[in-house]
């Protein structure tokens, strides 16, 4: 796998470079702002591209911007947004523009290295990964809707859904049997309504619904 970080802070870069490097991808590039990111993808074609939020020159939403310009022009880069704190609505704009390839955590998960080493290649592997606090956050805002119908257990299981983890994952989380995750799950398509599909897309759907962006 090959890599492109964008991050402004030096420190935390080298420290970025060497968990990729230690967990097997190769490091192709290294930028400190959306502008020169761009031009990386564009010259490297990597398989993901690790990107701070706020990067000069205005430290707002830069790297924001240049995700969603990664998405539409080299969709076959994946994404993985750093963030020092949560700011849930950006999580929305991407899954609102593309549900795969795409993570989303806050910086201090990469402490983590086993953790956010998984996030790396679930994202990369063209999955999802959402920031645990993200996902919360984003629990508490659905107060009315077809969520309302959904059993806390439900909910749970959703919100680990959400967070990008697989059945197994959510079986390993919750300590239940897969067995039981897929009844849960097929519980919350019927409960939100969602039509009848393959069951990848009707999980994307129910992710969605989930963030309030389908």
């Amino acid at each position: 796998m090959r890599a492109v970080i964008a991050e402004d802070s030096v420190l935390l870069r080298v420290g970025v470079v060497k968990v990729l490097e230690m967990a097997g991808f190769e490091v192709v590039a290294e930028v400190g702002d959306g502008e020169a990111l761009l031009t990386a993808v564009e010259e490297h074609r990597p398989d993901i591209a690790v990107v701070d939020v706020r990067m000069p020159p205005g430290f707002t939403d830069e790297g924001v911007r240049a995700a969603l310009v990664i998405r539409q022009q080299w969709p076959k880069t994946a994404v993985l947004l750093l963030s020092q704190y949560v700011e849930e609505r950006y999580a929305a704009d991407l899954l609102s523009a593309n549900t795969s390839s795409i993570g989303y955590l806050l910086k201090q998960r990469v402490a983590d290295v086993e953790e956010f080493v998984d996030a790396l290649r679930r994202v990369a592997a063209g999955g999802t990964a959402l920031d645990p606090q993200v996902v919360s956050q984003l629990l508490v805002r659905r107060h009315s809707g077809p969520l309302d119908r959904l059993t806390p257990r439900e909910r749970e299981v959703l919100e680990l859904m959400a967070g990008g983890r697989s059945n197994a994952g959510i079986a390993g989380q919750l300590v239940v049997s897969e067995s039981a995750v897929a009844k849960h799950i097929n519980n919350i398509f019927a409960k939100l309504d969602l039509p009848k599909a393959d069951a990848d897309h009707r999980r994307v759907l129910a992710v969605l619904s989930f963030l309030g962006v389908a």
